[in-house]
């Protein structure tokens, strides 16, 4: 099966948490996302990353530099990385090692999104030997090591992370505040930041991140995509309808003590909402790109003129493969018609 689509007027990108729904397993949902990423690579989608997420059996994301060399080996053009790997749960020595091998085997494809966030409960983070003592001000020093390493080895440290030296991903910061916008500015690094989590803070992150930019070796100039909650169907009544399970999903996280999988579509649509829900998922969507190719098309043109974003990245959790497939070509069809900001400077063109 192939997709192809019209061209959009900015860079397209897909974050991946591997949903596991009601209906299906770990395993499917691992391998229903090797079978989505050469179709979205079809429509001419630019990135496609993997989060991080431990002890979570609602996604299937709990290896990332594994999964992203099957990813790398289903595709050609593609971009693809971590959205991101959490380096305060690992050694930064053991990730520079996977990515380095990353990029040797897959050179010129390769990004190593990095977050500081434990992706799981204070248990899990324990278990994977997470420093309890590491603070914020740690994750500069564990970048800072983290790209030492790929570079030739200094021969005083007497540490070589092979085959780190020979080949650098490229390496870009996450985060969901203006804090973790200005550390990824004054280190030089291009800056992702989550519209999902935080929505009402992204043009001012943005904002700040560009300010606290200094060049790096590797970066010249600011540069910045968004990550979107995104589902997008012929009207808008039917992508919020395509989009309930991952919005009911939110409520049972809410208030369920543990949150074992996604509902299916046919769970979703028996359940009955309270007034309480439907306000929390109204105020969900709204800054959301979640409506008709229309829609999205408007919402998109805002967002990049508000935030001045290079890139954005669709985080899409509907029920079915052909229905997600489906959102990803409609978003396509958006961008291609949607009014884009030149020059990240917030103007708009058409």
């Amino acid at each position: 099966m192939t997709a192809t689509g019209p061209t959009p007027t900015v860079p397209l990108s897909v974050l991946d948490v591997v949903p596991v729904f009601e209906d299906g397993t770990a395993t499917s949902a691992l391998r229903d996302t090797v079978a989505l990423a050469p179709l979205v690579e079809a429509l001419g989608y630019h990135r496609y990353w993997v989060a991080e997420h431990h002890n979570t059996t609602s996604l299937a994301t709990s290896a990332p530099p594994v999964l992203i060399g099957r990813l790398a080996s289903a595709t050609t053009t593609l971009r693809v990385g971590s959205g991101g790997v959490l380096l305060p749960n690992h050694a930064p020595l053991v990730v520079a090692e996977q990515f380095g091998t990353l990029e040797a085997l897959h050179p010129g494809r390769v990004d190593l999104g990095l977050g500081r966030a434990p992706g799981t409960d204070p248990l899990t983070a324990r278990a994977l030997r997470r420093a309890p003592d590491r603070g914020h001000d740690d994750f500069p020093r564990q970048i800072a090591e983290l790209d030492g390493y790929f570079a030739p080895a200094d021969p005083a440290s007497g540490i070589t992370a092979v085959p780190a030296a020979d080949g650098r991903p490229e390496l870009w910061m996450l985060g969901s505040s203006p804090a973790s916008a200005v550390a990824a500015g004054a280190l030089g690094l291009p800056y992702a930041f989550a519209h999902q989590i935080n929505p009402q803070a992204s043009a001012f992150a943005l904002e700040r991140y560009r300010e606290a930019f200094r060049p790096s070796a590797h970066l010249d100039r600011p540069r910045t995509l968004v990550s979107v909650l995104t589902t997008v169907a012929d009207t808008d009544d039917e992508a919020r309808t395509v989009a309930s399970p991952y919005l009911l999903g939110k409520i049972r996280m809410r208030t369920s003590p543990r949150f074992d999988a996604f509902p299916t579509a046919a769970t979703a649509a028996a359940h009955g909402y309270s007034s309480a829900e439907r306000a929390f998922l109204d105020e969900l969507v709204e800054p959301q790109l979640i409506g008709s190719t229309a829609t999205v098309r408007d919402k998109l043109a805002a967002l990049l003129a508000r935030t001045g974003a290079d890139e954005v990245m669709a985080l899409t959790v509907v029920h079915g493969q052909g229905e997600r497939l489906r959102s990803f070509t409609l978003l396509a069809e958006a961008a291609a018609a949607a009014a884009v900001p030149a020059g990240g400077d917030g103007s708009v063109r058409l």
